[in-house]
């Protein structure tokens, strides 16, 4: 077990006996030395040769030179790595399917933090964005669709997206924005948050289905599902249940010839496996929920003899280019991020809560009760570090577990109940009843027949506007901000640390989405030339911020 392994150390002769092939230098001579291996590697868009010293059989790495024949040279070549770009880390066919340079993916952050002005300069950079759109109105949501579409006008190749979150207490307001998706020919649709398949998630994924002149299938719409569970990915990975889909037929949604091509075809045709990520989490590792999920799309592909091949992407934990490295090491057809966006200059999070974010460590995350299906006992992962949203928001939810109505909690913890409001609960319950009165008015005739979901709108008061304070920077409410975060914000604060990266006001998500794709490239060479015998030493693994041109 101590010997190396004999393909790289034993000299490897051709037919009849010859020798292989050696090497010369031109220019620059072959590095042995650990500091001049690194160098080399970091040289990513060339060819980099293997040697061997014929005399000691030590291995190093060499740039340019002649390829010599046996003999010739005092250096045999061992092989030869290709060039590697930022742009072939990927599933080429997503990068063809989207019309992207880059596979990499910035995710919906909700409540419009991720917001047009980040979808529309990553589309600019050959790469995709995806609108916040979860949490919004819908004339707000109509809005960034405005501004996405008035500025991207006369390009129809740049991509982008928006998000569909499933709204199972607002089931009206998920179909009317699927339908406004439809509408407004968005051309990428995120799914998240769903546990279930709705009649507005697969209208989506079957609008437009027809064929070209040579009968393959087409899709207008393309649904990109953000899973974190295997059972929920089966659903995105096969085709559309019949009965959903009949009745899209019945009410007029689907026309027959999408109802019968809808048999062929994947609900979705890109699934991006959510591992630790900020927001609505399972906190699941990458590694194993990736090979998991890959295994059920071969299967379920073999299964239903599908017309249109599942392509799997990475995200959560991507904060570092040994992380995006690794995703695309174990296949990933692409990369979507999170959290790392929210602190940069496009996000729609206020100046203070970008600032917060830049000083979280890995472990300043914890879980918190989610506003959207808070009844449910649903959490999401949120900033620890600078604020009480989370154990306030747990101490909510506690008491909404364990008593009937809001009088009840009133009765027992009133004095703190209001502290962590801010406002007495009489005018937090008026605020409430304004905002659903326009939004929608059944909501409250709900709660005045049922104690207890009055007391749950009182409580979702308190978590959705403790967004909005982050999102507004309200200064007197810093301490409930919410800011979603998962442990790759931490990653990233300190691989920028030092960096010109490391100030909010530097960080553009766009030059953050080529360090970490350039970071990643140099990652992969290093793990190559390692792989070849080369004893590359560990700073090669190290990638330091610059700046960088598209």
């Amino acid at each position: 077990m101590n010997e190396r392994p004999g393909a790289v150390l034993e000299q490897r002769s051709g037919p009849g006996g010859s020798p292989g092939l050696g090497w010369r230098p031109t220019a620059a001579p072959a590095a042995f030395a650990p500091d001049d291996i690194a160098d080399i590697i970091g040289n990513v868009r060339h060819p980099v040769h293997v040697v061997r010293e014929t005399a000691t059989g030590m291995l190093g790495l060499a740039l340019g030179g002649a390829v010599v024949g046996a003999g010739e040279s005092e250096l045999s070549l061992v092989g030869t790595l290709p060039p590697i770009y930022p742009e072939w880390l990927g599933d080429r066919e997503f990068c063809e399917a989207h019309g992207v340079r880059f596979p990499y993916v910035t995710g919906a952050m909700a409540n419009g933090i991720a917001t047009p002005a980040l979808v529309i300069a990553m589309a600019e950079a050959g790469m995709m964005g995806i609108f916040g759109a979860g949490g919004l109105s819908y004339e707000a949501v109509e809005r960034g669709l405005d501004e996405i579409q008035a500025a991207l006008a006369g390009r129809p190749g740049l991509a982008w997206g928006a998000n569909l979150i499933h709204s199972p207490n607002e089931v009206s307001l998920e179909t009317r924005v699927a339908e406004l998706f439809i509408q407004r020919r968005v051309p990428v649709i995120e799914a998240s948050a769903f546990m279930k398949l709705t009649p507005a998630v697969v209208h989506c994924a079957l609008a437009g289905l027809d064929t070209d002149p040579a009968g393959n299938i087409v899709r207008r719409n393309h649904v990109m599902a953000k899973v974190s569970r295997p059972e929920v990915a089966r659903m995105f990975m096969q085709p559309a249940p019949a009965a959903l889909v009949s009745a899209l037929v019945a009410s007029g949604k689907l026309t027959e010839r999408e109802a019968e091509l809808a048999q062929y075809v994947p609900v979705a045709e890109d699934v991006t496996v959510e591992s630790d990520s900020g927001g609505h989490t399972d906190n699941r590792p990458l590694p194993a929920l990736f090979s998991e999920i890959v295994m059920l799309r071969d299967e379920l592909a073999q299964q239903h003899a599908l017309h249109r091949r599942v392509r799997v992407g990475a995200a959560g934990g991507l904060g570092a280019p040994q992380a995006v490295a690794g995703a695309f090491a174990m296949g990933a057809a692409y990369v979507l991020t999170g959290t790392v966006n929210q602190a940069c200059v496009e996000s729609g999070l206020s100046p203070a809560g970008r600032a917060m974010l830049a000083k979280a460590g890995i472990a300043d995350v914890m879980m918190a009760p989610a506003s959207d299906m808070f009844e449910m006992g649903v959490n999401l992962q949120v900033l620890k570090r600078g604020t009480m949203f989370a154990p306030r928001g747990k101490k909510l939810y506690e008491w909404y577990a364990g008593n009937p109505d809001l009088s009840s909690v009133v009765a027992k913890h009133g004095p703190e109940l209001e502290k962590i409001l801010g406002a007495s609960v009489a005018e937090v319950w008026e605020d409430t009843q304004r905002y659903w009165q326009q939004r929608d008015p059944a909501v409250l005739e709900l709660a005045s027949r049922d104690p207890k979901y009055q007391m749950a709108l009182v409580f979702r008061w308190y978590l959705g506007q403790s967004s909005r304070w982050a999102i507004s920077g309200i200064p007197e409410r810093a301490l409930d901000y919410q800011i979603w975060c998962g442990p790759a914000m931490g990653a990233f604060n300190s691989w920028v640390a030092g960096s010109y990266l490391e100030p909010c006001e530097n960080r553009q998500a766009v030059q953050v989405a080529l360090n970490l794709l350039e970071g990643a490239a140099q990652v992969s060479r290093a793990s190559a030339a390692r792989s070849c015998g080369v004893p590359v030493p560990a700073k090669a693994f190290a990638f330091a911020p610059r700046p960088l041109a598209v």
